[in-house]
């Protein structure tokens, strides 16, 4: 009669001859069968007789099912306890959890190491955010609005593009602004491996500006006009020093289309190209200055296409734009449009934003008042001038 050895009779039958020939227990090694089968672990529990050899053979089969990536656990010993003496005891120490992207960056985009451009158009390594996911780009808006004039019978040099009659429009009316962007590209022209590193990026946004009669029950409370300004930019970085204390930190090029999506005789739109640049300076941890400029050319249509000829003349050709961050709670902003040319048109806007005193954290939640004076509020008043306060709240920086 032939002896037939069972799959758990193999790995004892190893143990013993281990131990008959004086292997050192943290020199044991696994049995065939705990790499082999499904069975592994099952192998590696018939080793009762050794402890170092058992944990040896535990330990190798849990790294052979581990994922490739994936760190073993490891053993260490913590301190003996000098209260009670006693001896010190085997700790076992769990991987940590992946906290890095695939390509061994951080996970995390909202560094505040790195200046305010830099994070917000994530212009460093250390800053990026990847590809398409959604970002805050201009306030996201609910405010109440009170104007010194509204516009009830809208017009255009176009024939065809003045309102037939009248509306009884009110003066005072809500606003609402949705505003995202998405980075659709990086790395294309200047990239490195260093977080300090800059790379440049290419981003779709999307802005869409309502005004809403809400107290207008008489009219059945109807949206006034809706402009939407869909655009793709390129943004070049930069860490060119400035006099002053000033960075010069991005380049921009950009194509906009902006229009309000109505039919005639109410329907307004344009298209422009700009070129843009900003600097900031430093004024502490939390305090800072921002300068942005742009100036654009608008893209021609034929005279019977042209919804608003001239809105250039009263919008404007070039914007120049300062944001002062007073502190973590505050953050004062000018806008400046102008029409480069002899008879100046344009407009003038003046933002603050305050953080509410109940959030700790100062999150993206704002207290947003502004005042606008000039033309070009919204498209249907690209030629009509007014003043426009508006008082309400604003999402930025998520």
């Amino acid at each position: 009669m032939r002896l037939k050895l069972s799959a758990l009779a193999a790995p004892l039958l190893w143990a013993g001859l281990l131990a008959l020939f004086g292997a050192a227990p943290a020199q044991a090694q696994t049995p065939p069968a705990a790499r082999t089968s499904p069975l592994g672990w099952q192998a590696c529990q018939a080793l009762k007789g050794d402890d170092a050899g058992q944990l040896a053979c535990f330990q190798q089969w849990a790294e052979s099912q581990s994922r490739p990536n994936t760190p073993a656990p490891s053993l260490t010993t913590a301190p003996a306890n000098p209260a009670t003496g006693q001896p010190a005891t085997p700790v076992l120490l769990l991987p940590s959890l992946n906290t890095e992207a695939p390509d061994g960056k951080p996970i995390g985009c909202k560094n505040t190491k790195y200046s305010e451009l830099s994070r917000f158009w994530e212009l460093q390594r250390g800053t990026d955010c990847d590809t398409f996911s959604l970002r805050g780009y201009r306030p996201i808006t609910l405010a109440v609005v009170t104007s010194d004039s509204v516009n009830t019978q809208p017009s255009s040099p176009t024939l065809g593009h003045t309102a037939l009659t009248a509306q009884p429009y009110m003066r005072t009316e809500n606003k609402i602004q949705l505003s995202v962007r998405t980075k659709v590209a990086k790395g294309l022209l200047k990239k490195g491996d260093n977080d300090e590193d800059d790379h440049d990026s290419v981003w779709f946004g999307y802005t869409q500006q309502s005004y809403w009669q809400l107290f207008n029950g008489n009219l059945s409370r109807p949206f006034r006009t809706t402009d939407h300004e869909p655009e793709v930019l390129y943004i070049y970085p930069h860490q060119i020093a400035l006099p002053g204390g000033w960075s010069y930190r991005l380049s921009g090029l950009g194509l906009v289309h902006q229009s309000n999506g109505q039919s005639l005789p109410l329907s307004r739109s344009w298209n422009r190209v700009y070129l843009m640049g900003a600097a900031e300076k430093s004024l502490g941890q939390d305090s800072g200055l921002i300068l942005q400029g742009r100036i654009w050319d608008r893209l021609k249509e034929s005279s019977g296409n042209d919804d608003n000829p001239g809105i250039e003349d009263y919008v404007g050709r070039a914007e120049v734009t300062g944001s002062w961050q007073i502190n973590k709670a505050n953050t004062v902003g000018v806008t400046l449009r102008h029409s480069l040319r002899k008879e100046a048109r344009g407009s003038a806007r003046l933002d603050w934003m305050m953080a509410p005193a109940s959030s700790p954290n100062y999150t993206g939640l704002r207290y947003h008042v502004q005042l606008f004076n000039g033309y070009g509020d919204s498209l249907v008043d690209y030629n009509r001038k007014r003043t426009v306060l508006s008082v309400g709240l604003s999402l930025v920086d998520w």
